[in-house]
Formats: C-alpha cells, structure tokens, sequence
C-alpha cells in the first residue's frame, strides 16, 4: 500500500466514523425525545456511511475504481449459507443459553403479555388474538428466514460495502488473515459504541455488567461475525452475498427471546440471542475454525 493509499484508507475511517457517528448521537437524541421513527431513519442512513466512505476515499481522493465485487456471482452453497446460516446460529444460541440457564426458559407468554402493553394476559392474547410464543415464533421465525434477509440485505449492503468490500481487504494485506480480521472485528464493534452507551443499543441500558462488559461482548461478536461475513466475500467476490448474511442475521436474531421473563433482560448480555456472552460462541467457534483451517491451506500452498 503506497503512502498516498494510506492516506486514502485514513479518509475511509474519518468518513465513515465521522458521518456515522454524527448519525448516530443525533439519532439517540431524538430517541430520548420519543422520536421513534428519526431514531429508526437515522439507524438506516448511518447504514451508508461505510459505503459513503469508501466512495470519498477511492473515487473522490485517489480517483480509482472501488474494487467492490457488485456482480451477481458465487456458487450457491455460499448464498444458501449466507441465507439460512444466521438461523441456524440463532438457534444454536438458544439452545445453549437454555442448557445453561434452564429456569430462565419461560413458556407461559410473559414476554408477549409485556410486548403487548400488559393489558391481557397470556390466555386472553390466544384467545382473542390468536396470539401465543407458537404463532409469533413460527409467525416471525417464518419471515425472518424468506423475505427478511433479502429486504435487509438493501441496508445491510451499505455497511458490507465498507467493512468487507473496502476495508478487510486492505487490513488482512498490512496484517494478515487472523490479526486482520480482529482489528476489523473491533472497528466494527467500536463503530456502533455511541448507540451503545446512548441509549442501549442492543444489551439495554441496565444489563449485567453495563457498560462495560456489553461494549466487549460485542467486540467479541463482531469478530466472529465479521470472519464469516469476510470469508463469505472472499469465496464469492459478490458483496450481495455477505449482505444477505448481515440482512438475515438482523431479521433473526432476537426471535428466541420470546422465551424468556421480561425481568431477564438484565442477562441480555449472556443471551439467549447469539450476541450474547454465551450465545455468541456457537458463532464464535465456526469463526476461529474456519479462519484457522484458512491459514493453514495459505501455508501448503
């Protein structure tokens, strides 16, 4: 990387911390006002930023091309993987956090009784609405593995631009595949801290270890989860495809946690969804695997 392209991947972290994070805490502003829905467009635009960094780095600073793989390519293992993957992950999270902590697996409806305002109980939310943690779970579980990747997948390829189609890139060159995909795990992870401490992002405001132990846990994910994300672009050389993993992840991750007491949002932090301490290492384990398994088919060849 030549001095001048070293410059151009600082503009890239400048810009695409430096927009985000104004989206950002202007965004959780309006949350903490009750504007909802600014809340939710902010989130979306701060989607882009990535991508707008990666423009004003390589088009705007060094006039070249982006690199970004946009054609619609790759065997379709890898697409199937990318779409159904984050479900069974998901699963996986539940499965384990529950084996750990049984008594906080709750059936009696309790989380969609407080969902639903507390004004009818769980036998009153079947009855007359249809409602019970089979139907929401089959319900969302069934939208979140069909259309919801391919919806989220137009936001998510915003952020995928940036991180895998730009950034990995360059950082798995200057530090290698292992080290380069920490150091992107972590500038992934920090990039959404502001949420994070503003207005609970994720864990909550009051969670098991707040602060600090949230801020690390995600950290954490994002490594595992960037890994994967990078090794989807690097066997396809499409950032669809990664996108469509990114999108399915945010369409299915929190379904599990239908089964637990509203009261337990305190372990947020440990699970049962799979950024979670305990329900992140299903995740966790494929990722360091499978980038292990890379590094030594790169020392053969």
């Amino acid at each position: 990387m030549s001095s001048r392209e070293k410059q151009g991947f600082g503009i890239y972290f400048l810009t695409a911390f430096g927009l985000a994070w104004l989206c950002q805490v202007y965004a959780s502003m309006q949350l903490l006002q009750g504007n909802a829905a600014v809340y939710r467009a902010l989130l979306s635009v701060s989607m882009f930023c990535p991508l707008a960094a990666v423009l004003a780095a390589k088009k705007v600073y060094l006039h070249q091309p982006t690199g970004i793989g946009w054609k619609v390519q790759g065997k379709r293992r890898y697409w199937l993987a990318a779409w159904f993957g984050p479900a069974v992950f998901t699963a996986l999270a539940a499965v384990l956090y529950f084996a750990v902590f049984p008594h906080r697996l709750d059936v009696s409806g309790s989380w969609l009784v407080a969902a639903y305002g507390g004004e009818m109980d769980a036998q009153t939310l079947k009855s007359q609405l249809g409602v019970s943690n089979v139907s929401y779970m089959l319900q969302t579980g069934l939208l979140a593995v069909t259309l919801g990747p391919l919806i989220n997948m137009f936001f998510a390829v915003g952020e995928e631009a940036g991180w895998r189609g730009y950034m990995m890139p360059c950082l798995k060159e200057r530090f290698g595949l292992l080290n380069g995909r920490l150091l992107g795990g972590v500038i992934w992870g920090v990039w959404h801290w502001p949420l994070m401490l503003l207005v609970g992002y994720e864990y909550g405001t009051d969670y098991l270890g707040a602060p600090v132990l949230g801020l690390v846990v995600w950290c954490v994910f994002c490594f595992a989860m960037n890994s994967l994300l990078d090794l989807l672009y690097e066997k396809t050389g499409c950032i669809w495809v990664p996108a469509i993993a990114h999108g399915a992840f945010n369409a299915v991750a929190a379904l599990f946690t239908v089964l637990t007491y509203p009261a337990d949002a305190y372990y947020n932090v440990l699970g049962p969804t799979p950024i979670g301490l305990i329900g992140l290492l299903p995740v966790l384990a494929a990722a360091v695997w499978l980038t292990l398994r890379e590094m030594k088919q790169e020392e053969k060849s």
